[in-house]
């Protein structure tokens, strides 16, 4: 019989446990990892960034549409963007894990290999979590991170004539569940896009080192996340979309499913890029670029100059 063979339940929680944790190897920063009643992580500035996502199945991924291990990543991926985006260095992620009995091994195992291996991509290791049974699959991870001597990057420190920035990809993952939606499973890329994001964890610290006067994880869509950031620094801010990169397989995406890949890239969700503003002639760090400027407060969030008059982004229980 196979080693994923069976049930959780089958199984049984301490096995289960050694199966996604041994063999495991913890980044130089995990003093003390997964096996005691807590983990020890260092913490060298002195401070300690945190964050918490939940993801649930039906609402925040569908296992006919991504495998267990495009899940894990993305578990781990959409809490260690948040990290970045304050200007801070991931340091470890905390695993919570709620399942049905009948839930096959495998998936779990699954899930165990998608989260170590975006982890290992951020620098990090899974250091320590929980178990439980519940009636659906339930994740949620705790992201913590180091500043690094540097003071965070809020939300609430643009001011008017700051450039708003970018980096990572927007719209990729808006394209991919509208492909999924309509029940096909290509292109690859587009659709992989949605399974399993790919945040610049990098691009945070850079951007803090740059100067960076805000930020924020591009989650709900751009110019929703933008908004939290105007409504947080009590400023306006507008995107001009010539400056928007609407790369050729979102154009081709759209044209086939009769849709304008701008939307995507204007209010699509779940791409986990980051967006900042710099002071400026600010000479921005690698992979930025400028897509558009902050205004006076009260202006909210325009779109060449003008209102946006659809639906700016993702809003849960809507």
């Amino acid at each position: 019989m196979s080693p994923n063979d069976g049930t959780v339940a089958e199984t049984g929680e301490f096995a289960l446990i050694r199966a996604v944790t041994e063999g495991r190897r913890q980044p130089p920063g995990t003093l003390l990892g997964p096996g005691d009643d807590a983990a020890v992580v260092a913490a060298p500035d002195g401070r300690v960034v945190a964050s918490t996502d939940v993801l649930v199945q039906g609402v925040h991924f569908r296992l006919d549409w991504s495998s267990p291990e495009h899940v894990g990543r993305k578990a781990v991926a959409v809490n260690l963007a948040d990290i970045a985006a304050m200007g801070a260095t991931p340091t470890t992620v905390l695993v919570g894990l709620a399942c049905p009995p009948d839930t096959p091994r495998e998936v779990v195992t699954g899930l165990a290999d998608g989260m170590w291996a975006e982890a290992e991509r951020a620098g990090v290791g899974v250091s320590g979590g929980d178990m439980v049974r519940a009636d659906q699959l339930v994740i949620s991870v705790t992201a913590l991170g180091d500043l690094g001597d540097r003071e965070p990057v809020t939300r609430s420190g643009a001011r008017p004539g700051d450039v708003v920035a970018v980096n990572g990809r927007l719209g990729w993952a808006a394209a991919g569940l509208a492909v999924l939606g309509r029940g096909f499973r290509s292109p690859v890329g587009v659709v992989n896009a949605q399974r399993c994001p790919e945040p610049p964890y990098e691009a945070g610290p850079r951007a803090a080192l740059a100067g960076a006067t805000a930020m924020i994880d591009v989650s709900d869509g751009l110019l929703a996340d933008l908004g939290h950031l105007g409504e947080a620094s009590d400023v306006g801010i507008d995107v001009r979309t010539a400056d928007l990169d609407i790369p050729a397989r979102l154009t081709e995406v759209g044209a086939a499913l009769g849709a304008d890949p701008l939307d995507w890239v204007l209010t699509g969700g779940e791409d986990h890029a980051l967006a900042a503003t710099f002071p400026p002639f600010t000479e921005l760090p690698e992979g930025w670029r400028t897509i558009g400027v902050v205004t006076m407060a009260g202006s909210g969030i325009t779109v060449d100059g003008k209102p946006f008059s659809r639906e700016g982004g993702w809003t849960h229980w809507r």
